[in-house]
C-alpha cells in the first residue's frame, strides 16, 4: 500500500472535531495481471431484461476506437476475487432513509461476499467524506461500520474559503499528500488550489454539503485502484452535489482508472426536502441534475442507475445488482494499437442485434 493512500486515508478521518487514528495493514496482491491486456466486464440482457448467461466468445464483436480486436480471453462466470465499495449519502436530505440502507446493505453484503477473496468498504459522505470502514471481508466489521451511518448532528461548513482541502485536513498552501495534483483545481497565490464544482454543486452554502463527486473519487483513485479482480462502487443518493472540489467528469475518469463499475442508486425522500426551496432544497433543476449525474456515472462505467420506488424496493435492487455481478462475461483483449495515453472508447455488442450489452464506455492505459 503506497505512502499517498495511507497518507489521504488518514487525512480523510481528519475533521474539525479532532483526528480518527487507525492502522492500515499491508496485505501482499494474490496476483499480478499484465498490464498490456485491457479486460472488460459486461452483462448481456434480452429484450424482456432477463439476464442472458449462455453465450460464446464467437458471439461477441469488440471494437476499440473504431477498430476490430481480438478477444484473446472469455469466461461466462468470472471467478476473480470482488471488491465493493459502498458510498452513502448522510446529508440531511437523507435523514429518514438510514435505517432502511443500513438493513437492506448488511443483507447485501451477507448474500454477495465470498469468505474466499472478496471483500468490501464503506464510505459516508455529507459535508465531509469519511472512510467508515477499509477493506475487509469481515461481515462484523461491515456491520459495524453501517451501524455508524448517521446525518451530522449539527448543520456543518467548510471554513470559508477552503472547499476540500480543508475536510482533508492539509492548508492551502500544501498540495495532496505525495504531491498529488487535485482534479480540476486551478493554483491560487500562496500555492494552494481552488477547485471548481462539479454539475450541480455550488460552493459557499452555508451548513449544506453533499460531496458525492469526491466520495466517488477517493473510493476509485485511493481504494480500488489499488486492487485487482473485479471491482464495483455502490452509490446511494439522491444525486445532488453540493460542494465538490472534483467534478463529474473527474470522479467518471477516476473510476475509468480504476477500472471499476459505478452501480447508482436514486433515493429520494420528498417528505425531507419539504420546504426546503430555494439553493438548499431539492428543486424540479435539482432532481434532474441528480438524476443525470447518476445516469452518466453508471452508463459511462458499465453499471447501472436504479431509482427506489413503491414497486421496487432497495433490497429489490441490490438483488438486481448482485445477479449482476455474478452474472458477467469477463473478456481480454491486447490492443492492436499500443501507443497513446488518451481515453479509448470501447464498443461491445453481439451478432445478435436483438441483446443489449451493457459495459464501460472505454479505458485509460496504464500509466507507465
Amino acid at each position: 500500500m503506497s505512502l499517498t493512500r495511507v497518507g489521504i486515508l488518514m487525512a480523510v478521518l481528519t475533521t474539525g472535531a479532532g483526528v480518527s487514528v487507525f492502522t492500515l495493514a499491508q496485505e501482499p496482491p494474490k496476483f499480478k495481471v499484465d498490464v498490456s491486456v485491457v479486460n472488460v466486464l459486461a452483462t448481456v440482457r434480452d429484450r424482456n431484461g432477463r439476464i442472458v448467461s449462455d453465450l460464446s466468445k464467437d458471439d461477441f464483436i469488440l471494437e476499440e476506437d473504431g477498430k476490430r480486436q481480438e478477444i484473446s480471453y472469455f469466461s461466462r462466470q468470472t471467478e476473480l476475487p470482488l471488491t465493493i465499495g459502498l458510498l452513502v449519502d448522510t446529508s440531511m436530505s437523507q435523514r429518514n432513509l438510514i435505517e432502511g440502507e443500513r438493513s437492506a446493505s448488511y443483507q447485501f453484503f451477507d448474500q454477495v461476499l465470498r469468505p474466499d477473496g472478496d471483500q468490501a468498504f464503506v464510505i459516508k459522505f455529507d459535508v465531509e467524506v469519511e472512510l467508515l470502514q477499509d477493506l475487509t471481508s469481515s461481515r462484523g466489521s461491515l456491520q459495524k461500520a453501517l451501524n455508524a451511518l448517521d446525518v451530522p448532528a449539527t448543520l456543518r461548513r467548510p471554513a470559508t474559503g477552503r472547499g476540500r482541502s480543508d475536510w482533508l485536513g492539509i492548508s492551502l498552501g500544501q498540495s495532496w499528500p505525495g504531491g498529488m495534483p487535485i482534479p480540476g483545481g486551478q493554483r491560487r497565490p500562496g500555492g494552494g488550489r481552488q477547485g471548481r464544482p462539479g454539475p450541480g454543486g455550488q460552493r459557499g452554502m452555508p451548513g449544506i454539503g453533499t460531496l458525492l463527486f469526491d466520495s466517488d473519487f477517493l473510493a476509485s483513485d485511493e481504494v480500488l485502484q489499488q486492487q485487482e479482480g473485479g471491482k464495483a462502487i455502490i452509490l446511494i443518493s439522491d444525486g445532488v452535489d453540493h460542494g465538490s472540489k472534483v467534478s463529474e467528469k473527474d470522479a467518471i475518469e477516476a473510476a475509468h482508472r480504476a477500472d471499476a463499475l459505478i452501480y447508482c442508486i436514486r433515493y429520494y425522500d420528498s417528505a425531507a426536502c419539504a420546504g426546503r426551496g430555494g439553493r438548499g432544497g431539492m428543486g424540479r433543476d435539482q432532481g434532474s441534475q441528480g438524476t443525470a449525474a447518476l445516469k452518466a456515472l453508471s452508463k459511462e462505467t458499465g453499471g447501472r442507475m436504479f431509482e427506489v420506488t413503491k414497486k421496487l424496493t432497495l433490497k429489490e435492487i441490490y438483488h438486481r445488482i448482485q445477479e449482476e455481478l455474478r452474472s458477467q462475461y469477463n473478456l481480454g483483449y491486447t490492443p492492436s494499437d499500443s501507443g497513446g495515453t488518451g481515453f479509448r472508447r470501447i464498443n461491445l455488442r453481439t451478432t445478435d442485434g436483438k441483446l443489449e450489452v451493457v459495459t464501460r464506455a472505454g479505458y485509460y492505459p496504464k500509466r507507465s
